[in-house]
């Protein structure tokens, strides 16, 4: 892969308590299912991100495993009620052991 994966998140500005915020993401990534051949003609090898997780302030919110058959560039939404001011952590984690982080900050009003 020439670049490193980047991920986005989309949360609502503004929360009340009591609503039920829905947490949009998307990370720039390939997702090679190792099944394809390079110009080589050898197996280019499995590359995607098999685990997605979602803390809010140390707490787990959202958490879900991906296959080979996940697209490239995954989007993944999902909804939480937060009752309280907090950072909302979100990981990506690569085949490879890496792992892409992004947070955001909640302010419930």
């Amino acid at each position: 892969m020439s670049t490193r994966p980047t991920p986005r998140v989309r949360v609502p500005g503004n929360i009340k308590a009591g609503d039920v915020v829905e947490v949009k993401t998307l990370i720039s990534h390939e997702m090679e299912s190792g099944q394809r051949r390079g110009q080589d003609g050898k197996p280019i090898p499995r590359k995607i991100i098999n685990r997605f997780t979602a803390t809010f302030n140390g707490k787990p919110v959202f958490d879900a495993d991906w296959h080979a058959a996940i697209s490239a560039n995954p989007y993944q939404s999902f909804f939480f009620k937060p009752s309280e001011n907090g950072e909302l952590k979100m990981v990506w984690k690569d085949d490879d052991g890496a792992e892409y982080t992004a947070t955001s900050r909640i302010t419930v009003s």
